[in-house]
C-alpha cells in the first residue's frame, strides 16, 4: 500500500507543477485580482486548465494520504519544485542541475526514511484542534506580513501562508479518509476552509510576484508543516532512533537548500 501511495504522490507532484504553471499564466491575464473579482479567473482558459489539472492532483493526494502516513506522503509534494524548474529552464546549467539533484535527493532520502519508520496513527479531535490553532496563528502572521509588503516579499509571505494551510489539509484529509464511512464533520469543515484559504493565497501570490517564489514557498512549507504535525503531534515518529531523526533533519536541510537555490536561480534569470 505504501508503494502505491508513493506513486500517487509522485504523480500528484507532476500534476501540481504543470497546474501551477498554467494557473500563474492565467492569473497574469486578470490584472487587479481581488476576492470580489475572483470570478474573472474563469475567463482565462489557461487558469481553467490549470484548475482541472490541480483537481486531478488533489484526487491523487487524497488517495496517497488514505494509504500511507502523512510524514511519508507530504514530503513528496516538494518534487513539484525540481519538476517546474526543469520544465521552465531554457537550458540545463551546472547550477540548475546541482540544485535539482540536491533537492530531489533530499526529498527521496527523507521519504525513504519515513516510509520505513513512520507509524500510521489516527487523528484525534484534540490533535486536530491543536494543529488547527497552530496553523491559524501561522496564517495570520503571513497575512500581516503580506498586507504591508509588495512584490516578491508579498508573494513569498502569501506562499508560506498557503503552504501552512495546505499542511493542515494533508493531516485532515488523512483523518477524513481513514474514518470512512463515518464522517468527521469538524475535520471535513476545517479541511475545506484551509484548502480555500490556501488556494486564494496562491492566486494572490501569483498576482504579486514570480511563480517560482510562490511554488517554492508553498511547496516547501506544506510538507514541513504536515510532516511536523504527523511526527510530533500524531506520533508517527514514535520509536525513531536519534540516528534516524538526524537523517531526517539532514535530508530536509538538503531539500530546502536545493529549493532555495532553484528559486534564486529563476529570479536571477528573470531579472537578467
Amino acid at each position: 500500500m505504501v508503494g502505491v501511495a508513493i506513486l500517487c504522490a509522485v504523480l500528484a507532484a507532476g500534476c501540481g507543477a504543470l497546474g501551477a504553471m498554467w494557473q500563474h499564466a492565467g492569473v497574469r491575464e486578470v490584472p487587479g485580482l481581488k476576492l470580489t473579482s475572483a470570478y474573472r479567473l474563469m475567463s482565462s482558459r489557461r487558469w481553467v486548465y490549470g484548475f482541472l489539472i490541480l483537481l486531478g492532483c488533489a484526487v491523487l493526494q487524497v488517495l496517497a494520504l488514505a494509504l500511507a502516513p502523512v510524514s511519508v506522503v507530504a514530503p513528496l509534494n516538494a518534487l513539484a519544485i525540481p519538476i517546474i524548474a526543469v520544465a521552465r529552464a531554457h537550458k540545463l546549467t551546472g547550477l540548475l542541475a546541482v540544485a535539482v539533484l540536491v533537492a530531489t535527493a533530499g526529498i527521496v532520502v527523507f521519504v525513504s526514511i519515513t516510509a520505513g519508520h513512520a507509524v500510521p496513527t489516527d487523528v484525534s479531535a484534540k490533535v486536530a484542534l491543536q494543529a488547527g490553532q497552530l496553523v491559524v496563528a501561522g496564517v495570520l502572521v503571513c497575512t500581516v506580513v503580506a498586507t504591508f509588503q509588495t512584490g516578491a516579499v508579498r508573494a513569498l509571505a502569501l506562499a508560506v501562508g498557503a503552504g501552512t494551510a495546505y499542511g493542515l489539509v494533508a493531516v485532515l484529509v488523512r483523518d477524513v479518509t481513514t474514518t470512512l464511512p463515518r464522517i468527521e464533520w469538524l475535520s471535513l469543515a476545517g479541511l475545506v476552509v484551509a484548502f480555500l484559504v490556501g488556494a486564494w493565497f496562491i492566486q494572490l501570490g501569483y498576482a504579486a510576484g514570480p511563480p517560482d517564489v510562490v511554488v517554492a514557498g508553498q511547496t516547501v512549507v506544506n510538507p514541513i508543516v504536515a510532516t511536523w504535525i504527523g511526527i510530533k503531534l500524531l506520533g508517527e515518529g514514535t520509536g525513531m532512533s536519534g540516528l534516524t531523526q538526524a537523517g531526517l533533519v539532514i535530508s530536509a536541510i538538503g531539500a530546502v537548500t536545493g529549493t532555495v537555490v532553484l528559486a534564486h536561480y529563476h529570479r536571477v534569470r528573470v531579472e537578467a
